[in-house]
């Protein structure tokens, strides 16, 4: 491994100055987790790591009381969130996503900006937030601008950011009542390991309980990106949710995925869960949404 220069910034602005004196030669990081092991691997060469966690502010959730809008920092660790009480009871969504990520030791690290700006299509993390309908703050050298994390990623390990520009934050549109959601990490075996798919579902009710008044059906691994099932979606709103409805969204679902034979699982199984899946998910979102 390459010898490199470690940096330390106290603030976002001396951050993006190192990263820009350096002519692109550098790389931010975080927890480290995915970083550190690519130099290893010796798919990334930089000069100069750009360490981003002794800036303070972007490492704690905080909900804004007024508006309901939730803020995560995009430097808060995998394990503060899923010890948050905060995400556990509001958004149990992200809460199933982040407790089943790698090890506890690395969601002691890992961060949840690291895990967006990675950009795998099965980034556990990433699936939620488009669920929630987050957007994405990020900040740079001309200032500040938001983006929808559905348009985030560009491609596999690859992310909207330009030049020195950093993720700062992930923010949450206050949540409707009557609102439930479940996500789920689906795989070979009960182990550490990189999900075969990855299937988030999030539906609010009417007052009656049973109507769906807005579906969100969000999938991983099962394209090049992480993405909303919307025809899924569409076919949902309107309707009563029940074990028929949800099939169907599944199978319609399953129709909307790119999914491919690899190392991890063959197109039609995963095809064939993803319809499984979303069933499966929509009733524990109905459940959640029930209480």
């Amino acid at each position: 491994m390459r010898n490199f220069t470690y940096l330390v910034p106290r603030s976002l602005n001396e951050a993006i100055s190192m990263h820009e004196s350096r002519r692109g030669r550098a790389k931010y990081i975080a927890g480290g987790t995915d970083v550190l092991v690519k130099i290893k691997e010796g798919k990334l060469a930089p000069d100069g790591l750009i360490s981003l966690r002794h800036i303070i502010g972007q490492d704690r959730p905080f909900l804004n009381a007024e508006t309901g809008e939730l803020y995560i920092g995009a430097f808060m660790t995998h394990r503060s969130i899923e010890r948050s009480p905060l995400i556990q009871h509001r958004y149990p969504i992200l809460h199933d996503a982040v407790k089943n990520i790698g090890s506890v030791q690395i969601r002691n690290v890992a961060t949840i900006g690291g895990n967006l700006v990675n950009a795998v299509p099965s980034a556990d993390g990433a699936i939620p937030l488009i669920a929630l309908d987050g957007k994405a703050h990020i900040y740079g050298a001309k200032g500040d601008r938001l983006i929808d994390l559905t348009r985030f990623f560009l491609g596999p390990g690859q992310c909207d950011l330009q030049g020195a520009e950093i993720l700062t934050e992930i923010i949450i549109p206050p949540i409707a009542p009557r609102t439930g959601g479940a996500y789920v990490k689906h795989g070979r075996r009960e182990a550490m390991e990189l999900p075969m798919l990855g299937v988030g579902v999030l539906l609010s009710l009417e007052a009656d309980m049973a109507t769906c008044t807005k579906a969100r059906i969000c999938l991983g691994v099962a394209a090049p990106t992480p993405f909303r099932a919307r025809e899924a979606e569409a076919y949902l709103t309107g309707r009563p949710v029940t074990e028929e409805t949800l099939a169907e969204a599944g199978r319609i679902a399953a129709g909307e995925s790119r999914v491919r034979d690899s190392i991890r699982g063959v197109a039609w199984y995963r095809r064939e869960m993803v319809g499984v899946l979303v069933k499966r998910m929509g009733i524990l979102a109905l459940e959640r949404a029930k209480r």
